[in-house]
């Protein structure tokens, strides 16, 4: 078996609205092979995984899987349950998963939920490894893995503190996504996202941040608001240090100026040698050491956000309790056993460590590390008591004086920060301070472990604080999304829904076929049309709205780069495509199409063609209907039988009526005209039907997001196809004819435009091509549309052939041809300029020539330097004596 790629998708798909990780698996020489085929291989693995036992699969109830194993299953299908069976070892159990054909013989797509992208993936290479050992009759050793597992939760899980945050911004419903692979999220979109790492905001202030940092300017700014800190100083030599004895009374604390977390801090100085050892601890960490004299009480951590406290902890130093039996190592290595204790930040609590500051701490309790202490002694393995270097904390947040309260509250705000942990030394935090009370550190980018998973007392959902701060209630940090997507149109329509909303004054991010742009600005080129380039727009700080373009490859590939929309358009469901990532027919093309419209949110807008039979099946399906959503539909006739259904219903329908963009809402048929077609002149007048279709579909957008009518009529009016939807419909006077570029390339689009652009031109020439990628049958229905549509044809072929030999596809589309019209004038030309330049000697006054392009760019230089004009819309045709001498220039050979 050979693993071909493994990508993750990290938004809702069409496996379901997860993430998850998909791995491309060819199965070799296991194509064809069932489980049942190799003897002793189901005995192996259930052996080896007992827990597989308890899978359901699709027979819905425990065992179900194995019944499957045993009548025989495929190995792509085994590896997804081996996987799905070692995530809970390995540290995050996942329970989805699905396998699918993935479009080539022996190909499957293997896919698992996907919590940490690095975990998945580890997790599918080794249940390939699995497999592949106990199909050779090798003994596989699962320990290793495991623990190689764990340790990858360990390096790339969120932490807990960032965890919290993300969980309470879900549970307000605002979008989160993960920046990297530490604790950097992003919380919204648009011009509402912010970012947030573990707990330093995006209001953070960076000075402030720096402030906290200097533990002596800290001090000093406390103590000029008059805020109780310690009298000490800084020093950077061990000669400094000695003479702090003189200078302050001791106990003495020693840290390092700008450490954290505890680390290199000691506590209860008194002697030479204990401040000698406690300065050479503290230089570990930093080149500046401060010493102050020590308060006197508990130890507490305050908590203040957004100006206000939200939680308090009294903390307490490690300690483990004798026993009579173990030694304090012995004893230290039981409770960092404890399920709760992990290494760093990882778990609730940290592990205990016994460096030379415990060691210290020890001595003057009398202790070593081999001691054996008595039956319940307490040992204490620091004074300091910061729950990174093992402390444990009990809430008491109810229990906080309020004149204590308002001192942390107070000098949060003289450092400035908006999140705030206060380490505070007290006799009873219920009690106003006394002298030898107060404020002992200010610490940026608190933990707030000890507040979500305090060791006695009441958990504090802190992490709610925290976004309530960045969102104040009922704000989701959300912007308009709209998503279009469908075979044909989607490029357009998404332009025309920009244009409108550009209209009314927002600036908006849109991702298309031809790039990225934010309000003017285009700051992208090519096919941006997946999730990455969706991302680029929904990070964007100055955008309003959003309208992203689906295309069938990201959508099937990558998945959504957004959790919910507020509109889904989908256009109409033609063949194309077929033949890649597994699909073979329309029905695949709906299901991954109808993503869009599942992922409207509840209360939003799903726009759909009514004349599309595809479509209109959308409704019915249970899991469309179990979302509240409002349903609008449009169609060129008036008389479609699903809008008058429809509306009988008492839903929103837009349709053509005497050449009038009609608005029609409810059973009384209260219709509204909102623009002629005559004033559009992207329909060129009408006649262009799938072109009235995209400007149904964008007014249907605009009118659910409240848009006046007369501000859509005016957009739509400007809307002009050689500025505003460039390769689509563009019109260049040339000579005595005209040459029309659009992108078209599947069946539909040809008909469509050939029939479009034959309105009065005296001959309609095309110059057609399709990709290279598409199966043999669907290039055979290109060619017959062209066939039948155009009365010359030039066949060309893409530079990137995808894999094909030069010529093949021409060759297939000339076969096409062929078989519609034997008599048809049609040659094979494979590039795309020599192609044009050919067609244009040849034209004959009054002529259309088509170009369904690959590269627009050179197409469209190539016409500028022939003198080619732009045009809003194809200019009425040269008037002729007779048909007789239309029909007389149609004869006329490309030759000539």
């Amino acid at each position: 078996m050979n693993i071909l790629k493994v990508l993750p998708i990290r938004g809702p798909n069409v496996f379901t609205h997860r993430p998850v990780m998909t791995m491309k698996l060819d199965l070799g020489p296991f194509t064809d092979v069932e489980s049942k085929d190799c003897p002793g291989f189901n005995e192996r693995l259930l052996a080896l995984l007992p827990g597989l036992h308890s899978h359901r699969c699709s027979r819905g109830h425990p065992g179900g899987f194995v019944e499957r194993l045993q009548e025989g299953t495929y190995f792509g299908h085994i590896i997804e349950h081996v996987a799905l069976e070692l995530s809970g070892p390995a540290g995050r159990e996942a329970s989805y998963g699905k396998t699918v054909y993935a479009g080539e013989p022996g190909v499957y797509r293997v896919v698992i939920e996907c919590e940490i992208e690095e975990l998945s993936e580890f997790l599918l290479r080794t249940a390939v490894d699995l497999v592949q050992a106990l199909l050779q009759g090798e003994r596989y050793s699962l320990e290793e893995k495991f623990q190689e597992g764990q340790a990858i939760v360990k390096d790339y899980a969120l932490g807990p503190s960032t965890q919290a945050i993300a969980n309470a911004a879900k549970r307000r419903g605002i979008p989160v996504q993960r920046l990297n692979d530490g604790n950097l999220l992003q919380l919204g979109y648009g011009r509402h996202r912010q970012y947030v790492q573990a707990t330093e905001g995006w209001s953070t202030r960076a000075i402030a941040v720096d402030i906290a940092c200097d533990k002596a300017l800290t001090k000093k700014f406390l103590r000029d608001a008059h805020l109780p800190v310690p009298s000490g100083t800084v020093v950077r030599t061990v000669h400094e240090a000695l003479q702090t004895l003189k200078e302050f009374t001791s106990p003495l604390v020693v840290k390092p100026l700008d450490g954290r977390q505890g680390k290199g801090v000691s506590l209860q100085v008194r002697t030479p040698e204990e401040l000698i050892k406690a300065f050479t601890a503290a230089s570990d960490y930093a080149s500046a050491v401060v010493i102050e004299e020590m308060f006197q009480g508990h130890d507490y951590r305050v908590l203040v956000i957004n100006g206000k406290m939200v939680a308090a902890s009294q903390r307490l130093p490690p300690r483990v309790f004798g026993d009579g039996v173990h030694t304090v190592a012995e004893l230290v290595v039981i409770e960092n056993q404890n399920p709760l204790r992990g290494e760093g930040h990882e778990k609730p609590l940290t592990q205990i460590i016994c460096d030379a500051i415990a060691l210290n701490c020890l001595q003057r309790q009398g202790y070593e590390l081999d001691s054996i202490p008595a039956v319940g002694s307490l040992v204490w393995m620091r004074d300091s008591h910061n729950l990174s270097t093992g402390g444990t904390a009990r809430d008491v947040t109810d229990e906080v004086h309020p004149q204590t309260r308002r001192i942390c509250e107070r000098a949060a705000a003289t450092i400035g920060l908006d999140i705030c942990g206060i380490d505070l030394i007290a006799d009873d935090i219920s009690q106003p301070l006394t002298a030898q009370n107060g404020i002992i550190e200010i610490n940026a980018a608190p933990g707030i472990r000890m507040h979500l998973f305090p060791s006695e007392g009441k958990s504090r959902d802190v992490g709610q604080a925290i976004v309530a701060m960045m969102f104040p209630e009922g704000h989701q940090g959300r912007i308009p999304i709209i998503a279009v997507t469908g075979t044909n149109g989607k490029t357009t329509t998404s332009r025309m829904i920009s244009q409108i909303f550009c209209k009314q004054g927002l600036n908006v991010g849109r991702t298309t076929t031809g790039g990225i742009w934010i309000g003017n600005d285009k700051i992208a080129s090519g096919d941006t049309t997946g999730p990455h380039s969706a991302r680029s727009v929904l990070s964007d700080p100055t955008v309003d709205l959003a309208v992203l373009e689906c295309a069938r490859g990201g959508l099937m590939r990558e998945g959504l780069a957004y959790d919910w929309s507020d509109v889904g358009v989908i256009t109409n469901i033609q063949c194309d495509h077929f033949g890649q990532d597994g699909i073979e027919d329309e029905e695949d093309i709906l299901h991954v199409k109808s993503l869009i419209a599942d992922r409207v949110k509840a209360g939003g807008t799903v726009v759909l063609n009514a004349a599309d039979p595809y479509l209109i099946r959308i409704q019915d399906h249970p899991r469309f209907q179990k979302i509240p959503r409002s349903l609008v539909y449009f169609a060129l006739d008036a008389a479609n039988p699903v809008i008058r259904q429809h509306l009988r219903q008492g839903g929103t329908a837009y349709y053509v009526k005497h050449n009038w963009v009609i608005e029609a809402r409810g059973p009384g048929l209260d219709e509204a005209r909102l623009v002629a077609l005559a004033d559009l002149p992207c329909t060129w007048g009408g006649r262009a039907g799938f072109q009235v279709e995209n400007v149904l579909a964008a007014i249907a957008v605009a009118r659910s997001q409240g848009v006046e009518r007369d501000v859509i009529a005016s957009a739509l009016r400007e809307f002009r196809s050689d500025r505003d939807n460039p390769g689509r419909m563009n019109c260049f006077r040339i000579g005595t004819g005209q040459v029309l570029l659009d992108f078209g390339h599947n069946p539909a689009a040809i008909t469509a435009l050939g029939r479009a652009a034959r309105h009065g031109c005296s001959r309609l020439t095309g110059i057609v091509g399709v990709p290279g990628d598409r199966i043999n049958s669907l290039i055979e229905q290109s060619g017959e549309a062209a066939g039948r549509e155009f009365d010359r044809l030039i066949l060309r072929e893409d530079q990137d052939r995808r894999g094909r030999e030069p010529g093949h596809v021409a060759e297939i589309l000339l076969r096409a041809v062929r078989r519609v019209a034997p008599e048809k004038d049609c040659r094979i030309m494979l590039d795309e300029l020599q192609a044009l330049e050919f067609a244009l000697d040849a034209m004959i006054p009054g002529e259309t020539i088509v170009v369904f392009f690959e590269h627009m760019e050179a197409v469209t230089k190539r016409l500028f330097e022939l003198g080619a004009v732009p045009m809003e819309v194809p200019l009425p045709q040269i008037e002729v004596d007779s048909p007789r001498e239309v029909d007389e220039w149609r004869q006329v050979p490309m030759s000539v």
